[in-house]
C-alpha cells in the first residue's frame, strides 16, 4: 500500500512499517529522517487518516489559514482528504501514522493538535523496530488510538500554586510562539505569583521563562524559514522587528536566517540545531 503526497526534502530517507494493511484495523507507520528540512505538500487526496509526530523537535502544521506548532508530546491529526501542510526542521525525525479508522477521541475533528501519552508514543517507536512481532500490532494500534486526546489551551482555573503551571504556559506557547503574553499576565491567568511561575520554569526546563521562549521561537523559525520570508517568520514567532529576530538567531546558531535558508535550499551544509535529535521497512 502506498500513501500519496510529495516529500520535498533532500536528502531524506523514508522507512515503511505496515501491519494488517487492507483491513480496517491495519496501521501504516512511515518514518522520515532528513539532514535538511521535511515538508509535506498541501494538496492532499489521501484515503487514510494521518497523525504526524516528531519526538525530537517542533512541527509546523498549517490547516486553512492557521499555523500551529506541535511539540514532542503532541501529534497533528488530519482526517483523510483534508488539505494541510506540515514542516519539520533540520536533523529531525517525523513519524506519519496512517489509519483507516478515526480514533474515538478525535471523532468530528478534521485537523488539529492532539496530546499523545507516553505509552502510545513508545508503541509508535516499537512498531518501527526491525524485529517487532506483527502479532502484537493490533493491540499496539488500539493502545495508540486510545492514547490520543484533543489538545486545548491551558485552562485559566488551575488551583493556585498547583503543579504544572510552567508546562501549561509552555504548551500554549508551543502552539503559538508569537503569543506576546508576558510572564506577569500568565501568572495572573494561572493564579500564581510571578516568582512561583519563574521557579516552576527553572524546575521543569532548567532555564528562565524568557530563555525558554527564545529557544522555542528560534526552533519554530527553523520549520518556516525555507518557505517564508525572514520578515514574515519574525512576525509569526513574535519578534517586533526582523533585525531583532536576525540578531537572536545568529547568537543561537552562528548564522543569519537568510543564510540558513539558502544553505537548506542548496543542501550544501545543514543548519546546526540547538537540540539535535535521534535520527527497514516491513510490509
Amino acid at each position: 500500500m502506498t500513501v500519496t503526497g510529495p516529500i520535498t526534502a533532500d536528502p531524506v530517507s523514508c522507512d515503511e512499517f505496515g501491519y494488517g494493511l487492507g483491513h480496517p484495523d491495519g496501521i501504516l507507520v512511515l518514518r522520515y529522517r532528513s539532514v535538511t528540512r521535511l515538508a509535506f505538500g498541501e494538496n492532499r487526496q489521501d484515503f487514510l487518516h494521518q497523525l504526524y509526530w516528531s519526538p525530537d523537535g517542533l512541527l509546523s502544521a498549517r490547516h486553512g489559514g492557521h499555523t500551529t506548532f506541535v511539540g514532542p508530546d503532541e501529534v497533528f491529526w488530519v482526517h483523510r482528504a483534508v488539505t494541510h501542510e506540515v514542516h519539520a526542521a533540520d536533523r529531525q525525525s517525523v513519524y506519519r501514522i496512517c489509519l483507516r479508522e478515526v480514533p474515538p477521541a478525535l471523532a468530528g475533528l478534521r485537523a488539529g493538535v492532539a496530546a499523545i501519552d507516553a505509552e502510545a508514543a513508545r508503541l509508535v517507536l516499537a512498531l518501527t523496530d526491525r524485529g517487532y512481532d506483527e502479532r502484537d500490532a493490533p493491540e499496539a494500534r488500539s493502545r495508540i488510538m486510545a492514547g490520543l486526546d484533543p489538545r486545548s489551551h491551558p485552562a485559566d482555573d488551575r488551583q493556585a500554586g498547583g503543579p504544572g503551571v510552567a508546562v501549561a504556559v509552555a504548551t500554549a506557547l508551543a502552539h503559538d510562539p508569537g503569543d506576546s503574553t508576558g510572564l506577569a499576565e500568565w501568572a495572573e491567568r494561572l493564579h500564581v505569583s510571578v516568582k512561583t511561575l519563574q521557579r516552576d520554569f527553572a524546575r521543569e526546563f532548567g532555564m528562565s521563562y524568557s530563555q525558554w521562549r527564545t529557544r522555542l521561537r528560534l526552533r519554530a523559525s527553523l520549520a518556516l524559514l525555507e518557505t517564508r520570508p525572514v520578515g514574515e517568520v519574525a512576525r509569526r514567532i513574535g519578534y517586533a522587528s526582523p533585525s531583532a529576530f536576525i540578531s537572536a538567531f545568529a547568537r543561537e546558531y552562528g548564522y543569519t536566517p537568510g543564510r540558513a535558508a539558502a544553505m537548506r535550499r542548496t543542501a550544501d551544509t545543514p543548519v546546526p540545531s540547538s537540540r539535535p535529535g535521534p535520527g527497514s521497512a516491513r510490509s
